[in-house]
């Protein structure tokens, strides 16, 4: 499936490995002028490299998006440098600590809040304003399976996340009528650079087997859903949830 995303400006936060990686890379070959977000200033180097060496436009912007003003300033970044804003993915996000709630760590708590969920509101606090100005757009936020059923020992990243899936359709109900679409997805697990960093083989093979496919998803399949809903393809999709899990949700 082809899309057509020229003339559009498009920001997509934690850009510099995995799904958000994979996103930035698809827009910019669709014709979208990308704003790379992220805290791995040297891994947002490279994917906006890898952008322009194939003919693409790409910005980067260091963003910590736990705090409201970095969002603020990086919204202000990508109308300044292009003129607009069309298309924003609020992808990125932290796993947090595994406790059980009575003793989940207070600190482990706030932060994986801030970034998970706070970070999508500051995205869309600041980047609705401007989509409106724009005639119009559509937001894509990363939520996860687990923005609809539970995980031991994740009780701060289900929380957060089952908060983005409701917060997706506040915004979506709110700003239909001004032309901004506002849809989430709920990956499963997926294979990305921080996964594979963090487990070994036979704990991927376990979490593989999870999934009634058997297998991790691609960050790449998960791209071309966000593609697809932030496209004009999808214009009567707006406000909802959904799931890129091989199966995982409908056990």
């Amino acid at each position: 499936m082809n899309f057509d995303f020229n003339d559009k400006t498009a920001i997509v936060t934690g850009a510099a490995s995995g799904i958000g990686a994979a996103i930035a890379r698809d827009l910019a070959r669709f014709g979208g002028k990308v704003v790379l977000a992220d805290m791995d200033e040297a891994g947002m180097s490279a994917v906006s490299d890898e952008i322009k060496a194939s003919g693409g436009i790409a910005f980067v912007q260091k963003t910590d998006t736990s705090v409201a003003a970095e969002v603020e300033a990086l919204v202000a970044f990508a109308v300044a440098q292009t003129g607009a804003l069309h298309l924003l993915v609020n992808n990125a996000g932290i796993g947090g600590p595994p406790n059980p709630v009575g003793e989940y760590p207070l600190d482990g708590w706030q932060k994986v809040i801030d970034v998970n969920l706070s970070g999508v509101f500051y995205g869309m606090r600041f980047g609705l304003p401007e989509m409106v100005k724009a005639g119009g757009g559509a937001i894509v936020n990363m939520a996860s399976i687990l923005g609809s059923v539970g995980f031991a020992t994740a009780g701060a990243y289900v929380a957060a996340k089952h908060g983005v899936v409701g917060l997706t359709k506040v915004a979506a109900i709110e700003y239909a009528k001004a032309g901004v679409r506002v849809n989430s997805i709920g990956p499963g697990f997926i294979a990305t650079p921080l996964l594979e960093k963090n487990l070994d083989e036979a704990a991927l093979d376990g979490i593989a087997s999870l999934h009634p496919v058997g297998r991790l998803g691609e960050a790449a399949e998960v791209s071309a859903l966000t593609c697809f809903l932030l496209s004009d393809q999808a214009s009567f999709i707006t406000g909802s949830y959904h799931l890129v899990d091989g199966g995982y949700t409908a056990q």
